[in-house]
């Protein structure tokens, strides 16, 4: 068994910049496979697969198959938990370091 966490997978996921590319075309609507493809011509279709696969692994994005298409569905949620768990608790301790400094040059 893997000792990844599912925090793990996440950064993995969004690690690679085209994955990070194909969460931005998610954010607005679910996309075919066939359509991301198209709008990543650079790719073939295989490493569009591979990097939809890393990013379900991830539980970034749910697929779903409606006839022969499989739409793929952005889940924000991890990115939520990441953010909650990390970066709020980081920009917080940042502000306050923030406002020390304001306070000091202002007194």
């Amino acid at each position: 068994m893997s000792s990844q966490t599912a925090d793990d997978h996440v950064f993995k996921a969004l690690a690679h910049p085209r994955r990070r590319e194909l969460l931005d075309r998610l954010k607005d609507r679910p996309q075919t496979t066939g359509m991301l493809c198209e709008a990543f011509p650079d790719m073939d279709r295989c490493t569009v697969m591979m990097h939809l696969k890393v990013l379900e692994e991830a539980d970034l994005v749910v697929a779903k198959r409606e006839g022969r298409e499989r739409w793929n569905h952005l889940n924000a949620l991890p990115i939520k938990e990441i953010h909650d768990r990390w970066i709020s608790q980081y920009a917080g301790h940042a502000i306050s370091i923030l406002d020390k400094l304001r306070s000091d040059l202002e007194g």
